[in-house]
């Protein structure tokens, strides 16, 4: 029996042990954390899933529960493939590897269906990617489906499935060194320890929790920034594999990075989960220290700019910013702005709400919200669910949608930093998940799946897409690690 190692213990780790196990594999998982803290960033993450689909029959072949009223009161619209090829591609500056981003595109529906029909349910994304507009609730951005559960729904899962099948799984097990002979990676080091294995899935995330790896690849001042996933996430699946001659490829100084409550402790927080996000600045704007806009908070929808905005406040003085809104979006906001844990601070007059800002200009902020409310352009209605077009006239720093004026008392402002996701470059892996050596050719019976594969996202990521991407490049990896001809 072909035996297969996986390294790493989230959702692409466990996508491609199961993959493997059902293609008759012994399947060992080795996981870095305790059990307490398995699961790598995917424990951290809503559980958001970006896949194509053409309308509710294709929704209901992945999230049967749904009810007659779900359907009749809400618009689903539709995810086609050309879309999802071209928030790929616009977001990337086009950048993206072709073969890696049709095998994305191409398996992701087929993917959900086949966890769903393993036993992962799914249900639409309510709470974070739809508003109730004149009674019906409708979907916006691409973005329609989650686990139950959210990430940590979606960790047990998973596991529960994985471990009904057969595939063992080894806590507080971290691999340091592939072994291979006669160029054929034949196993890993675990401690003094060594495992056989006829293919191996490397599937332990970036570098995003090494502070001296950011400061290295990412540049100055990444070494600051919170991380907003687990602290096992350290790069040494990529070390392991370069070790042995394995390619880098991707953007290696850019990251997925968003606005993070300012006083989020260093690592993610299993009991607040991703709740120390703060993903509702398009309904308001955003300031830094020098009581100033500085960047475009309508220029789309959230789930194309949050994850580069908050690199743009880590590059602000003192690396942080605030989000301000008023009464008449504030019952829009996320319930992430609702947690017991939040920097909240709430003003009856904008004066009050600048006093209480610290660390940022007060002078400036009040002329800075004058000169936004002058300029906004009240000619078309406000839709949070579409890309409305009201917007300001006039501001070296626009707002291109969703421009209200700050007008109305009381009012909300949250100090938020940068938190880092993980890391966009990563090892050269083909559509086959192989990972590949510098000479351009596989290394033998080595597979790599999630956060760890380079070449998928430059400068920023459309939302929803890290989960479904480690579950499609983790299904392929196990796949063909199970089949491995050379094994």
């Amino acid at each position: 029996m072909t035996r297969v190692v996986i390294v790493g213990g989230g959702n692409a780790a466990l996508c491609a042990a199961i993959s493997a196990r059902e293609r008759g594999a012994d399947v060992v998982l080795l996981e870095r954390a305790t059990y307490e803290l398995r699961g790598g960033n995917s424990r951290f993450t809503a559980g958001a899933m970006r896949t194509v689909y053409e309308g509710i029959d294709d929704l209901l072949k992945i999230m049967p529960d749904l009810t007659p009223s779900e359907i009749e009161r809400t618009e689903f619209g539709t995810y086609a493939r050309e879309d999802f090829y071209e928030d790929l591609g616009r977001v990337t500056n086009y950048r993206i590897d072709p073969d890696l981003a049709e095998r994305l595109v191409e398996e992701s529906f087929e993917t959900l269906r086949w966890m769903q029909q393993h036993g992962v349910r799914f249900l639409p994304l309510y709470g974070r990617q739809s508003f109730e507009i004149e009674g019906t609730v409708r979907f916006w951005g691409g973005l329609t489906v989650e686990a139950w559960g959210g990430g940590p729904g979606l960790v047990d899962s998973l596991t529960a499935i994985a471990e009904k099948i057969g595939v063992v799984i080894r806590y507080q097990s971290r691999a340091t060194r592939l072994l291979s002979k006669a160029g054929n990676v034949c196993g890993v080091e675990v401690g003094d320890a060594s495992i056989a294995a006829d293919a191996v899935v490397l599937a332990c995330g970036g570098f995003e929790s090494n502070p001296a790896w950011r400061a290295r690849y990412l540049g100055p001042g990444w070494d600051l920034a919170p991380v907003r996933g687990t602290r096992f996430n350290t790069g040494d699946g990529i070390k392991m594999a370069t070790e042995i001659g394995a390619a880098t490829r991707g953007h290696w100084s850019g990251c997925h990075a968003v606005s993070w409550d300012r006083n989020a402790p260093e690592f993610g927080d299993l009991e607040v989960g991703d709740n120390f996000q703060k993903h509702s600045y398009p309904l308001g704007i955003m300031v830094n220290a020098n009581g100033e806009r500085f960047v475009d908070e309508g220029a789309d929808f959230r789930n194309y700019t949050y994850a580069r905005y908050g690199h743009e406040i880590l590059k602000q003085p003192g690396q942080f910013a605030y989000q301000i809104f008023d009464k008449k979006v504030s019952p829009l906001l996320r319930d992430e702005y609702r947690i017991k844990q939040v920097t909240r601070i709430q003003a009856e007059t904008l004066s009050e709400l600048a006093q209480r800002m610290e660390g940022v200009d007060t002078e400036n902020f009040m002329s800075c919200v004058s000169a936004y409310n002058a300029a906004c352009n009240g000619d078309t209605p406000f839709d949070p669910s579409v890309k409305d077009g009201l917007c300001t006239l006039g501001l070296a720093v626009p707002k291109s949608n969703w421009a209200n004026p700050i007008d109305t008392p009381p009012f909300e402002a949250y100090g938020v930093t940068c938190g880092i996701t993980f890391t966009f470059g990563g090892l050269h892996v083909d559509s086959k998940a192989r990972v590949i050596d510098e000479a351009g050719s596989p290394i033998p019976r080595l597979y790599a799946a999630g956060e760890i594969v380079g070449g998928l996202f430059y400068f920023n990521y459309p939302g929803g897409t890290g989960l479904t991407s480690g579950s499609v490049f983790g299904r392929v990896a196990g796949s063909n690690a199970a089949n491995d001809s050379s094994a």
